[in-house]
């Protein structure tokens, strides 16, 4: 994908968390010193448990032995938020971007324009996202409140990090991985909630449903990110 107003995209694949770390270290040290520009890095990660550095350990629900044991990867994640997975069929966007070229820095108004742009590309696909006060990331369903009302389901999560106002790490978008993964941790530490993704919301299977996905993210953040 070619870079489109202002913001470059590209589509890496299927990366090791190890990997697309040190994709996100180049990115960001070329942004630092003026060699690169903003970037969005869309790519998906073999089965990883990934603990930000809000997580506790609490909130694996197995020791790190038995989730290993599972063959899933566990790593601790130098971004914002509590515990999440990742596996095939979920898109992860790692945002590179200097904060300070876009003006007045603000994190909170970063994030909340991410939340922006996955709620408008999932309803691109026939789907109403929604925010909620006090929580990161975007949702489905009903209000947390006890008025009787289903319960949220969780469709993105959101953890970044910033250095010197470059951002770094970015949002995990469930299209069509296996939700079962999700049943070794509390997922970003909400016991409240359960995570779903757009081919159950849409109930219908994965055929094409990730490139579109993909198509439509890289579409709605080169605009709302121009």
């Amino acid at each position: 994908m070619a870079p489109s107003c202002g913001l470059q995209v590209d589509w890496l694949g299927r990366v090791s968390y190890e990997a697309g770390l040190a994709l996100q270290a180049r990115a960001v040290e070329a942004r630092l010193d003026g060699t690169g520009g903003d970037r969005l890095l869309l790519l998906e990660h073999p089965p990883a448990v990934t603990l930000g550095r809000s997580a506790r350990e609490s909130n694996l629900l197995l020791s790190r032995e038995q989730i290993r044991a599972r063959g899933i990867d566990l790593h601790e994640a130098q971004r914002g938020g509590d515990v999440t997975y990742h596996a095939p069929g979920q898109l992860v966007g790692y945002l590179v971007m200097d904060l300070k070229a876009r003006g007045r820095p603000d994190v909170h108004r970063f994030v909340r324009r991410i939340e922006s742009a996955l709620i408008e590309t999932l309803a691109a696909v026939g789907l109403e996202g929604r925010a909620v006060s006090g929580r990161t990331g975007v949702f489905m369903g009903g209000a947390f409140e006890a008025d009787g009302k289903e319960p949220s389901r969780k469709i993105a999560s959101i953890g970044i990090g910033v250095r010197q106002w470059v951002t770094f790490h970015g949002f995990a978008l469930n299209v069509t991985l296996d939700l079962s993964g999700f049943d070794v941790i509390v997922p970003c530490g909400l016991d409240d909630v359960t995570m779903t993704s757009v081919a159950q919301e849409l109930e219908r299977g994965p055929l094409g449903l990730d490139a579109r996905v993909r198509e439509e993210v890289s579409a709605t953040f080169s605009r709302v990110f121009a």
